[in-house]
């Protein structure tokens, strides 16, 4: 047990040390990526969703190949996923609303 003790700081310093070079890459990506959108992006955003309806619409969604479609039905769950931790984190049960 004492030697295991003993070992436990050299062993933190080596974890911090790993982790340090992914973190920085981790906390790079964070920035952009989990920030909220500009104002000079509202345009891009309002194309986009507009692309969506039109596709809609139009059907091009059934003209997509099998990898796609496997991505776009695993993004959408994703979001419902999200919505659902939402959900339970919001309302502090699993299951039904403290009344």
């Amino acid at each position: 047990m004492a030697s295991a003790v003993g070992k436990l700081p050299s062993l933190v310093n080596t974890a911090i040390a790993q982790a340090r070079p992914k973190f920085g890459i981790f906390m790079k990506y964070a920035k952009v990526e989990l920030a909220p959108p500009k104002l000079s992006e509202i345009p891009q955003i309002k194309a986009g969703f507009a692309k969506l309806l039109t596709s809609a619409k139009t059907g091009a969604w059934k003209n997509q190949t099998v990898k796609q479609a496997t991505l776009n039905v695993l993004v959408g769950a994703e979001v419902l996923f999200w919505f659902y931790i939402g959900e339970c984190i919001g309302k502090r049960h699993i299951v039904g609303y403290n009344v």
